[in-house]
């Protein structure tokens, strides 16, 4: 007797999934636990709001009568985390069922609520683990797209109430590349830097910007006679446009932004489909000059974007430092 192979394959992914809703959803009541604990926390401080210390008193005194029945769980630490969580996060119907208490966790740490709306919003949007959470976060993600857009703009693309009008409010600059391991003090050819993003291709799209996907490396075009490749062709889902990247491991220079430009014409007139949005390219250089790269441009052109890759992420008191300058200078233009 013949049986179809697929009945297993099916049933493994059902199993897989069962099991993957079951972990979600036993996560997502512990966060509701914690929330509950950390409310009835403040509720009982207010009580008592008037005598000296007596948050920190009750919060030791609740670690002593649960942790050697309930476990390390419940340390001094731990608690203070759930008062924290309540404080950071006061309205329960807001917690997402799609995110982990250790993303919670994390999210506690941001200090605004525009940041830890957006981080929310991506983080579901895009599936990110702990892990990809918590890079985001360092690297101010949030501020690196607030370089070049507002508030508003940056808040309504990462809760999908808006589709990007314009690459720049998805395409972040800098571009953070510590995860592909270049040593430091190390020359690098374009082409190791290209091999490096295509071996770490996930990680790459991801730090890019939202909705992207791989098309293509070296992609070879035939103008007139001569032969050129472009270095890598992408489709972004959100801008519903191809995505050329060129990458210079030198200082930008009019002549990279005339070639680039040359190929987004390639694909505008030869590609591109007339559903489709005009092609968006992007040069990812170790150097730009603002200044050059807007008198090379025409005014007010969106289809081309400078974007300065760094190999390494900073110190985070450097990152606010870069950062906050930047917000300063794009505040003043």
């Amino acid at each position: 007797m013949i049986i179809n192979q697929s009945i297993i394959t099916d049933i493994k992914n059902i199993i897989v999934q069962s099991k993957d809703k079951a972990i979600r959803a036993v996560d997502h009541q512990r966060t509701l636990m914690y929330w509950h604990i950390g409310k009835r926390i403040f509720e009982e401080e207010q009580e008592g709001k008037e005598r000296a210390d007596y948050g920190k008193f009750l919060i030791k005194y609740l670690s002593e009568q649960l942790q050697p029945e309930f476990g390390s769980g419940f340390s001094v630490r731990q608690i203070n985390l759930y008062r924290q969580f309540y404080r950071t996060f006061p309205i329960v119907h807001t917690l997402y069922a799609q995110l982990s208490w250790s993303q919670y966790k994390l999210l506690c740490s941001v200090d605004s609520k525009s940041k830890r709306d957006f981080y929310s919003a991506e983080a579901i949007k895009n599936n990110w683990t702990v892990r990809q959470l918590e890079r985001q976060i360092y690297s101010n993600l949030y501020e690196r797209l607030l370089v070049s857009n507002d508030k508003e703009d940056v808040l309504s693309v990462a809760k999908n109430e808006k589709l990007p009008s314009d690459a720049k409010e998805i395409i972040k600059d800098p571009v953070y590349l510590e995860f592909l391991g270049l040593k430091r003090e190390t020359a690098y050819y374009e082409k190791d830097l290209e091999n490096a993003i295509i071996t770490h291709l996930q990680e790459f799209l991801l730090e890019l910007g939202n909705g992207f996907s791989f098309v293509a490396r070296q992609k070879r075009i035939h103008i007139e006679g001569d032969d050129f490749f472009i270095d890598l062709v992408l489709y972004n889902r959100l801008l519903q446009s191809f995505v050329i990247v060129e990458i210079k491991t030198h200082k930008l220079t009019h002549q990279d932004i005339g070639q680039l430009q040359m190929y987004v014409n390639y694909y505008d007139r030869i590609e591109k489909l007339p559903r489709e949005n005009p092609t968006v390219g992007i040069l990812l250089c170790a150097n730009k000059n603002d200044a050059m790269v807007k008198f090379t441009l025409a005014e007010g052109q969106r289809q081309i974007i400078a974007s300065q890759y760094k190999l390494y992420l900073p110190t985070e008191e450097q990152l606010l430092e870069e950062v906050n300058k930047e917000l300063k200078s794009f505040e003043e233009k």
